[in-house]
């Protein structure tokens, strides 16, 4: 099976957003450079722009790439709306969303949405299952502490069938075990240094054979924090500036961000792909349109 190889596209804010030009510039080369998806995120830590609007404005001008979130912090959403926000993306893109869900690595956000962080993987649980009967019936009754609906009609539904690919993000623990067991993919978060990833890989794995899940129905992602450079010593003291801005924890760097030569970058990513990840999602932290080019020349063709 060949790699399949998604570009983070520039969210962060913080240094001045990118144009509304130069976002279609990037998601069009990207998809001419040969990427097979255009992937964003939901971030608390750090400004950013909004995942779900930029995935309907990338989906505008794109014809074949995929287009993806990782991950949507669903719990803090009202599945009512989120799915016909995300059925309008599948709709909008002819197919080609995929939808990230996780629950975040931290419960300090939810104060702010309203939600007790307390219950928020009740939340998370009955928010999926409530999204995929608005994808999947013709008419729902649902009711618990959040939502009440009584014989309330379907919401626009999705090209794809009978709902775009669901990737949980999951880091450890039960989590793990709920990706194999919901999901149609997991995705390992930018922040996992490789040693654990690939631990918690070998679990899901497990978590699949137990199910009696086909792991080739099941896809596993990873993304990377990567940058291709000749120079990668003051290309690491960015990365840890970067990571200081966005993690809060400049050292997170040192154990997770790829950095330096092509040949380099190319070696560590095929060890990972030999232990079973199937998508890679590349994101650059910085010089995004200079790494697009980069990455697309002299990495991408290597993976095979």
């Amino acid at each position: 099976m060949s790699t399949r190889v998604g570009l983070a596209v520039p969210q962060v804010t913080a240094d001045g957003s990118p144009s509304a030009a130069e976002l279609a510039a990037f998601a069009r080369r990207a998809e001419e450079a040969g990427f097979d998806g255009l992937w964003v995120c939901e971030l608390t830590s750090a400004p950013i722009l909004d995942p779900l609007n930029l995935l309907a404005y990338a989906a505008a001008g794109t014809t074949r790439v995929r287009l993806g979130v990782a991950v949507l912090l669903t719990p803090l959403r009202v599945p009512y709306q989120l799915a016909g926000e995300l059925a309008t993306i599948d709709r909008l893109s002819e197919g080609r969303l995929d939808v990230g869900v996780g629950l975040g690595g931290g419960t300090g956000i939810y104060p702010r949405y309203g939600v007790p962080a307390e219950r928020r993987l009740r939340r998370y649980l009955d928010g999926l299952e409530l999204l995929r009967r608005l994808w999947t019936e013709e008419r729902v009754t649902f009711r618990n502490e959040w939502w009440q609906l009584d014989d309330v009609p379907a919401v626009v539904r999705p090209v794809q069938w009978p709902h775009p690919p669901l990737w949980f993000g999951a880091r450890r623990g039960r989590a793990l075990r709920r990706a194999a067991e919901l999901g149609d993919a997991w995705i390992g978060s930018g922040s996992t240094p490789p040693t654990e990833f690939l631990e918690a890989l070998t679990t899901v794995r497990d978590h699949l054979d137990a199910l009696g899940r086909e792991r080739a129905a099941f896809t596993i992602g990873k993304r990377m924090y990567i940058h291709v450079t000749d120079d990668p010593g003051s290309a690491r003291e960015r990365a840890r500036s970067w990571f200081a801005a966005n993690y809060g924890n400049a050292d997170l760097a040192d154990r997770v961000a790829l950095v330096g030569e092509p040949e380099h970058c190319v070696t560590e990513l095929r060890g990972l792909r030999r232990a079973g990840v199937d998508m890679f999602l590349l994101n650059p932290m910085f010089e995004e349109r200079d790494q697009l080019e980069l990455l697309a020349a002299d990495v991408v063709p290597q993976l095979g």
